[in-house]
């Protein structure tokens, strides 16, 4: 895989076959989907987002027996618990954490003095900047196209990508809208030294998704999914009566205390693990129009290295 590859700052950074990342996501992403990630080549990670402390420390536990090959944890520093989830991490030997929703000021310096690699996820070049200014050693920049919680600017992946390269010196590492070997390569060419995949590892064999959720993925067309509560947590979802419901609340002009009281609590654990897709919150990105198959992670490599080099003879 190195000579498909060559060896970029992602590769080196983390000590990887490729420069993939399989994204962190609530309720997709458990120890099982991670260690068959960093079983391919990819950089497992583990999303700590839908797990509490106990579940968390479990999930690695079931990684490290599945795998040797280098796997991290992303944490929403948004959500509870987050200092708790960081020990637990590292008492259990993690020493790549991805973090997001929050200051990259707030855990860097503290991870950095255990001898952690830390990344911190961004939206925008000026926030790039700040996570550089932080001591991160490199920034996912996530496009609009991402699913789950997203940018308010709406900046696409292809724009965002060599603006955030050109704004700092740290790896840059693309997201949003990327699903196939194709898009990879359009990464790279943008300047990026890497790539973050989330939603095709959604629909994979190994992440813990329930099956109406992955299917609902794979029969998903180009519009099928759209950004929505952005006075509140901005969050792309597949559409269906839940999405409709919240979309037409803030077409009424409803305030966010309303809008929070019918999001209560679990939707997306309801939605993405528990199956319901009518009333569940399916978190997805735009690039579900394209999939069109459940697929083992190894398989899902497989195709991201054959696409990847015919893409690159074409041009």
């Amino acid at each position: 895989m190195g000579s498909v590859w060559k060896n970029s700052r992602v590769m080196k950074l983390f000590a990887i076959q490729t420069p993939i990342v399989q994204a962190g996501m609530v309720y997709v992403s458990g120890g099982k989907l991670a260690a068959a990630a960093a079983n391919s080549g990819a950089l497992g990670l583990i999303g700590a987002g839908s797990f509490k402390p106990a579940e968390l420390h479990d999930q690695i536990i079931k990684a490290k027996s599945l795998t040797n090959a280098p796997f991290g944890v992303n944490l929403p520093l948004l959500y509870h618990g987050v200092e708790e989830q960081i020990d637990i991490a590292l008492k259990q030997g993690v020493r790549i954490f991805f973090t997001s929703a929050g200051s990259p000021k707030k855990y860097t310096g503290f991870l950095k003095d255990k001898g952690c690699v830390v990344v911190h996820v961004t939206s925008s070049p000026e926030l790039a900047k700040k996570c550089e200014e932080a001591g991160v050693d490199a920034v996912v920049a996530e496009g609009f196209e991402a699913g789950g919680h997203n940018g308010r600017d709406e900046i696409t992946t292809m724009v965002l990508i060599p603006q955030v390269v050109d704004t700092v010196k740290i790896p840059v590492i693309a997201a949003g809208g990327i699903g196939d070997g194709r898009g990879i390569l359009a990464a790279m060419a943008l300047g990026a030294s890497g790539v973050q995949i989330g939603s095709r590892y959604a629909a994979t064999v190994e992440s813990s998704a329930h099956d109406n959720f992955k299917n609902a993925i794979v029969k998903a067309g180009p519009g099928d999914t759209m950004l929505a509560m952005k006075g509140l947590v901005p969050v792309r979802l597949l559409k269906n009566k839940f999405y409709h419901d919240i979309a037409k609340l803030e077409l009424s002009g409803a305030d966010n205390e309303i809008i929070k009281a019918h999001l209560g609590k679990g939707r997306a654990r309801q939605g993405m693990l528990g199956g319901d897709l009518i009333e569940g919150e399916l978190e997805i990105g735009q690039v579900s129009g394209m999939i069109k198959s459940v697929l083992t992670c190894q398989e899902l490599m497989n195709c991201f290295v054959d696409e990847y080099q015919k893409a690159r003879e074409r041009i």
